[in-house]
Order: structure tokens, then C-alpha cells, then sequence
């Protein structure tokens, strides 16, 4: 019985173990190739329905022609994520199913 549970036990630890490392934290570089400054910058893993916080925080803006890191920090084991992009016209550019588990950088275009 002891070894049962103790096997038991070493399974739940190892299972939970693994649980907290598939949650993920990606960097990326966001070019702006528009005309326009982007002014916010959302998104969600593709399974939600809400917008999550703006990345672009409080610097606030990202000129036309510059580039800056993002961070997806959310928590997430997910890779598909949608991109909801603001520009300082109000033109709203949403891309659908971006695999942020293999991206290294995302232009924006006109």
C-alpha cells in the first residue's frame, strides 16, 4: 500500500512540476512598416473572447518606421494568438491565429 501511494505521490509531484513550465513568456520584435504610429497594440489567446491589456503600456506609441520588443506574458500554454493593432487614424488591423511560439518579429503594414 505505502508503495502504491508513493508512487502516487511521485506522479501528482511530477505532473505538477511540469504544469507552471508550459505556461510561457515570448518575446518578439513589432516593426511598424506603416505610415501611421500605432497606437495600441492587444491581444488574446485565439480560444478567448476578450482583448487582454495593451502592450504597448505606457510608452504609449510606436512611430511609423521604428520597431520595439513585445512581451506575451499572460500565463498562457497557448501558441495561437490573435493581434488587434490601433493606429493613430483609428484603422483597426486585427490578425487572426498568429503562432507566437515560433515567431521572432511581426510587421505591420499598410
Amino acid at each position: 500500500m505505502k508503495t502504491i501511494l508513493a508512487g502516487g505521490l511521485a506522479a501528482l509531484v511530477l505532473v505538477a512540476g511540469i504544469l507552471p513550465a508550459a505556461a510561457q513568456t515570448v518575446e518578439f520584435t513589432v516593426i511598424n512598416n506603416s505610415s501611421y504610429d500605432l497606437h495600441y497594440f492587444y491581444t488574446t489567446p485565439s480560444s478567448e473572447n476578450s482583448w487582454g491589456e495593451d502592450l504597448l503600456g505606457d510608452t504609449g506609441v510606436l512611430s511609423a518606421g521604428h520597431e520595439a520588443t513585445a512581451t506575451i506574458g499572460d500565463g498562457s500554454d497557448q501558441c495561437l494568438y490573435d493581434f488587434k493593432f490601433v493606429m493613430d487614424n483609428g484603422a483597426e488591423l486585427i490578425e487572426p491565429s498568429i503562432d507566437i511560439c515560433t515567431l521572432s518579429s511581426y510587421t505591420i503594414n499598410d
